[in-house]
């Protein structure tokens, strides 16, 4: 009943910038922490930031300096500003939750991924 949807993927050049949403719904009773992953081409899913519920936010080093993680907890959203971009941060970009269903059980919930392209 719960699920993430995202949105503002696509072609950038290098240097430049893209804003990803996603958008969490359905029953839930509060949201813990909210991530981003990434995967590119014959890779691992890797952790590229995370944001605690409290806003507290940590990134990986690739990314560090780069990329911003934010959150609107009334509009249950998660947000991933990504500047001066590199050819490699090309990949799939998922978001992720950790969710407290109104069962009150603990879920974790994966947006279907979102494709960044950077490249000339």
């Amino acid at each position: 009943q719960v699920q993430l949807v995202e949105s503002g993927g696509g072609l950038v050049q290098p240097g430049g910038s893209l804003r990803l949403s996603c958008a969490a719904s359905g029953s839930i009773f509060s949201i813990d922490a909210m991530r981003w992953y990434r995967q590119a081409p014959g890779k691992e899913r890797d952790l590229v930031a995370e944001i605690t519920s409290g806003g507290s936010a940590n990134y990986a080093d690739s990314v560090k300096g780069r990329f911003t993680i934010s959150r609107d907890n009334a509009k249950n959203t998660v947000y991933l500003q990504m500047n001066s971009l590199k050819p490699e941060d090309t990949a799939v970009y998922y978001c992720n939750a950790r969710i407290l269903h109104y069962s009150r059980r603990y879920l974790e919930v994966w947006g279907q991924g979102t494709l960044v392209t950077v490249s000339s």
